[in-house]
C-alpha cells in the first residue's frame, strides 16, 4: 500500500516516459536524469506522453515497489513546480491522482512555529 507520510520526498519526472519501463529501466531514469538515489525511499513519479498514465516507484524497506494507474477517459494535469529539482508536495501528488485542477490552493489554518 502507499502510504504518503510527511517526511517522504516526492519527486515528479516531467518529460514523457516509457510507460513500458520496469524497476531497472527506471532507476536508471532516477539515476541519470534525476542525479537522485532510488534507495533512498523518495516517491518518484513518471507520466506518460498522452499524460493518461502514470507510474511511480518507490524503495518499501526490502525491495522496490511499483504502482501504477491508467485512466479510461481524460488525462492527469500536472502541477507547477517551482522546484528546479522536479519535487512536489503531498498536496500536489494528491491533487493530481484524483483530477483536481485548483484555481487557488490554501490551506485553511495556518501553522506556525
Amino acid at each position: 500500500m502507499l502510504a504518503l507520510t510527511t517526511a517522504i520526498r516526492i519527486f515528479l519526472y516531467r518529460a514523457p516516459c516509457d510507460m513500458r519501463k520496469s524497476f531497472d529501466g527506471l532507476c536508471g531514469l532516477i539515476r541519470c536524469e534525476l542525479d537522485a538515489d532510488p534507495l533512498s525511499g523518495s516517491l518518484f513519479v513518471f507520466i506518460n506522453r498522452r499524460r493518461n498514465m502514470i507510474k511511480s516507484l518507490y524503495w518499501d524497506r526490502d525491495g522496490f515497489a511499483i504502482w501504477f494507474k491508467r485512466l479510461e477517459k481524460g488525462r492527469f494535469n500536472l502541477p507547477d513546480i517551482a522546484n528546479s529539482d522536479g519535487r512536489i508536495d503531498r498536496l500536489q501528488l494528491t491533487l493530481l491522482l484524483e483530477g483536481v485542477v485548483p484555481k487557488k490552493v490554501s490551506r485553511r489554518y495556518i501553522f506556525e512555529r
